[in-house]
């Protein structure tokens, strides 16, 4: 028994001395920064996700349908803040004219003092809302370049599946059977 004790350590400690580094998988020189596509994204929204998909292996190139949804979702948060912006504009100007008693605009006709005051504290809001959803998406876009650009080199093979099935656990209970392969 102490003989077998001291081979298990033995082997266990000697292990470290002969183990070898696998550097033959990912070459030194196609390193991916996750600092440069986050880089990339600050800098232009969209390139970090490029940078990613030019990148990755030739079976897994998925990065470039994400530009075209940042560009919409800039697109569509500055066209709100922008319109947002002149209305605010549009009411302060009108509620001053109608405190100074100069001329009024005929689109804000129909309100009374209150009303357009009103209007213009929530179009006001409206365009803080807008600020802050560009900033997210801007946010939003570098993190998600730098996320991928960690998974850029990361296997997924088809010998790892993941199983969910239904099941009756005790012969009366339903339930639901996971099982996680790896082959």
């Amino acid at each position: 028994m102490k003989g077998f004790k001291v081979s298990f350590i033995f082997i266990f400690f000697s292990t470290c001395f002969f183990a070898q580094v696998d550097t033959t998988s990912i070459p030194n020189d196609t390193v991916h920064s996750v600092k440069k596509a986050m880089i990339f994204s600050a800098i232009i929204p969209g390139s970090g996700q490029v940078y990613n998909h030019i990148a990755m292996p030739k079976g897994k190139k998925k990065a470039y349908w994400k530009v075209p949804l940042i560009y919409a979702g800039l697109g569509t948060t500055g066209y709100f803040l922008v319109k947002n912006q002149l209305l605010q504009k549009s009411l302060k100007t009108e509620y001053t004219n109608r405190q100074e008693g100069n001329a009024l605009n005929p689109d804000w006709a129909d309100y009374d003092d209150f009303g357009v005051l009103t209007l213009y504290n929530q179009h006001l809001d409206r365009r803080d809302l807008s600020i802050l959803a560009v900033g997210a998406i801007y946010l939003l876009q570098i993190a998600d370049a730098g996320v991928e650009a960690h998974f850029v080199r990361f296997d997924i093979s088809k010998d790892l599946t993941l199983n969910v099935r239904p099941t009756v656990l005790y012969n009366r209970n339903p339930g639901l059977l996971l099982s996680l392969n790896f082959r």
